[in-house]
């Protein structure tokens, strides 16, 4: 029997017996796991979540938004105070806030278009805010003419960058796809800032001198570049995530914004709703002149008030809403508002229910201040060109409000301010027609891989 089992032994290398078997089959293992993957200093790190952003980030635009809405509150109403109290002419006035008004128009798609080509969309932003911050400066500090004016054409062309930079570094933080809840955000906070920064304003022009308001004006860069500051470089990946893929060069340009049947449509749609909008509040202002003259100040900054804080209140859930139900029943909803305001308007005598009749004012702006920026960035998708394109929408928007004061004070003189509130009822109403009509639902599912 021994000699059996020593003839049938199977000779075993002194190597392979001096190894435990468990070590030997380890080391096969290893061996093929090694030879069928690379090595560990090799493999390429881990994508990022999608929407996975700092939280600093997300705190630094939120204050961004807030601050930004706190500057540009100080070019608002306060200007024509200050011009005023500086004894300038009425003319003089008005020219001067003709010119910030014709840079701002012509200089949005020149901005957007710059917003595209720079690489840094933080430093677009902060040249912007330091631009405005000195303009507020040399409006105090060297009241002539010449300066005013050079003061007003560098704050309107710095407006027409941080509009659209603002919207670039939000989607690029979050990603196309939860761009609706960011936008919302912003405007949330933007109306805060608007609120809080009159509030304050107002106190220090009536406490201490108009002059005082340029002076916040321009100390609010601090706070705002330090809020920039904590939104961090390498999270906004604007050439992905707020464009897409990069088109081909031939497909850019001025002639692919030109050939975009939904972004035209949507263009019109916007001129029409500012050429119905903007006369709306100078209109009720003068209602209520007539109808309570001692009381006219307060009921208009009310109305001023109720939009913005509706604004708030609402915006973040807009933002929710597009991504849920889309974007094309969410701007129905805008636009179905103004129509109705303006018929309650024309019907309304009370100064108080005129002022709450603003509510649906807010309710528009809620809509539009999160639905622009976003169907522009769904009809530019992968062309690179978003910015550009929401310069050429904002273009669009302010030739409506221009011609809006014209044609509502033609009607109101001629015709009474019921007819006028009638007439551009009607015009908000071809907007609606418009939309519901010709403007297709933007939005798209998130991009492959």
């Amino acid at each position: 029997m021994t000699a059996v089992r020593t003839k049938n032994r199977r000779v075993i290398p002194h190597r392979e017996r001096e190894a435990p078997r468990h070590e030997v089959r380890a080391r096969a293992v290893r061996l093929k796991d090694a030879a069928a993957e690379p090595a560990p200093s090799a493999m390429p790190e881990p994508a990022p979540a999608p929407g996975a952003v700092s939280r600093g980030s997300r705190r630094g635009l939120d204050a961004f938004a807030f601050f930004v809405a706190n500057l540009q509150t100080g070019f608002g109403p306060f200007l024509a105070v200050y011009f005023s109290q500086a004894q300038w002419t009425q003319s003089d006035i008005g020219f001067a806030l003709t010119v910030g008004s014709l840079v701002s128009l012509l200089g949005q798609v020149p901005g957007g278009a710059f917003v595209d080509a720079v690489r840094s969309k933080r430093f677009a932003a902060g040249v912007s805010v330091v631009a405005i911050s000195a303009s507020a400066l040399a409006l105090v500090v060297w009241p002539s003419f010449l300066i005013v004016l050079l003061a007003m054409a560098a704050h309107s062309a710095a407006s027409c960058i941080l509009t659209p930079a603002i919207a670039a570094i939000s989607i690029g933080l979050v990603g196309h796809a939860r761009a609706g809840e960011r936008l919302g955000r912003n405007a949330s906070f933007q109306a805060m800032g608007n609120a809080c920064a009159a509030a304050v304003m107002g106190a220090c022009g009536y406490y201490l001198s108009n002059g005082a308001v340029f002076y916040l004006t321009a100390a609010l860069v601090l706070p705002t570049i330090i809020a920039l500051s904590f939104i961090r470089a390498d999270e906004i990946d604007a050439n992905v995530r707020t464009q897409g893929a990069a088109a081909p060069a031939e497909s850019g340009g001025l002639r692919a914004l030109l050939t975009n049947r939904g972004l035209l449509a949507f263009a019109a749609c916007m001129t029409l709703f500012f050429l119905a909008n903007a006369a709306m509040l100078p209109l009720v202002g003068s209602a209520l002149t007539l109808r309570a003259s001692e009381t006219a100040t307060a009921l208009v900054a009310a109305c001023i008030m109720v939009p913005q804080a509706v604004l708030a209140v609402c915006a973040p859930a807009v933002g929710r809403a597009a991504e849920r139900y889309g974007r094309y029943p969410v701007l129905l909803v805008g636009f179905a508002a103004l129509p109705v305001r303006g018929l309650l308007f024309a019907y309304t005598t009370d100064p108080y229910l005129l002022v709450a009749i603003q509510v649906l004012d807010g309710v528009s702006a809620s809509v539009l201040g999160v639905m622009v920026p976003l169907v522009v960035s769904d009809l530019t998708r992968g062309t690179g060109r978003f910015n550009l394109a929401l310069g050429a929408v904002g273009t669009a928007m302010g030739i409506g409000a221009a011609l809006s004061t014209s044609l509502a004070g033609v009607m109101a003189d001629r015709l009474g301010s019921q007819t006028a509130f009638l007439g551009l009822a009607v015009v908000g109403l071809a907007a609606f027609l418009l939309v519901s009509l010709a403007m297709p639902e933007t939005r798209r599912g998130p991009e492959p891989a």
